[in-house]
């Protein structure tokens, strides 16, 4: 008998406690009615993108009551995309010379404005995506040397390839292998070949790599501070094959529609990023070993987009 009472008591508390349990989660429903205000924000693997990233991330939260989730180093540039297209993410930074070749798969064009609007028409119309207001810096492909072997033989060019390249190690990363934009199209455009094989390279190792002498050249960006940091040169892209690389953010236009300030908070980037400042912010990550996270809050205070206040 008093076993059967101690039974029956544990059943009503037990009872008692699953109904508090569900009641509290129905307020907790209740009381987030419509969702919380977040968006998510992605980036490739290499420290550009993460600084940007950081960018975009610390000045929405700054200026907006929306969070933000970070998905950064997600991989290459389909990666991104990809999961910009299901909603994995709503935004991304994207350049306007990937978004042309790369995405679009279209011809390459020169003009820089001619290249921005001819992928924001193209990507509203086939993937309902946005290009928001560039940040103003053009990252673009270059093959990089180590500069006093460059000096030696007397090469500035990626015309002087012709009469060199047989001497010399690739190493390449794998976008760069396949992509239009990158080594196929550059070799047929420049009528020449290297002789030995490219070495298919991880892009966070390849400027070591370089540096250290397992290769010779590899594919760099105009950008990158770990050309000051490991005393690179860049080739002159003397006949113009790479298209206009200008970085903006990539936004869908289903997020936008649903929170249009972002797009008017990251539009005030615009014109603000020029090509040597972004070269300074990746390099106090690669040369200096500082976060991305505290490179980012640093630009934004410099610049007076965000105010002493406004801690992320």
């Amino acid at each position: 008998m008093n076993r059967s009472k101690i039974a029956s008591g544990i059943i009503l508390s037990v009872c008692i406690l699953f109904s508090l349990l569900i009641i509290g989660g129905c307020k907790n429903r209740v009381s987030d009615k419509g969702g919380k205000k977040s968006i998510i924000i992605g980036a490739k693997h290499f420290t550009e993108q993460e600084v940007l990233g950081e960018i975009m991330a610390q000045l929405i939260e700054a200026k907006t009551d929306i969070a933000v989730v970070k998905k950064f180093n997600l991989g290459g540039t389909m990666v991104c995309f990809d999961a910009l297209r299901t909603g994995d993410i709503d935004l991304y930074p994207e350049y306007t010379g990937t978004g042309l070749v790369n995405i679009l798969k279209e011809k390459t064009l020169r003009d820089p404005d001619k290249v921005y609007q001819r992928v924001k028409s193209g990507f509203g119309k086939r993937y309902n995506l946005v290009w928001l207001r560039p940040f103003g810096f053009n990252n673009t492909y270059t093959l990089t040397m180590r500069k006093k072997q460059a000096l030696s033989l007397g090469i500035k060019n990626i015309s002087d390839l012709v009469r060199y390249g047989n001497d010399l190690q690739p190493g390449f990363d794998a976008e760069f292998l396949e992509r239009p934009d990158g080594y196929p199209g550059l070799t047929r455009f420049y009528n020449f070949s290297f002789r030995k094989a490219p070495k298919q390279m991880d892009p966070g190792l390849m400027y070591k790599a370089l540096s250290e002498k397992a290769v010779d050249i590899i594919d760099g960006f105009a950008t990158d501070g770990r050309i000051q940091a490991y005393g690179l040169i860049t080739l002159q892209d003397d006949k113009h094959f790479f298209p206009p690389y200008y970085a903006a953010p990539l936004i869908r236009k289903k997020t936008l529609n649903k929170y249009p300030q972002v797009g008017k908070v990251l539009d005030g980037l615009s014109g603000t990023i020029s090509d040597g400042t972004m070269r300074r912010l990746n390099y106090k990550v690669d040369g200096r070993g500082e976060r991305p996270s505290d490179v980012a809050r640093e630009f934004l205070l410099s610049t007076g987009l965000i105010g002493h206040g406004k801690r992320p």
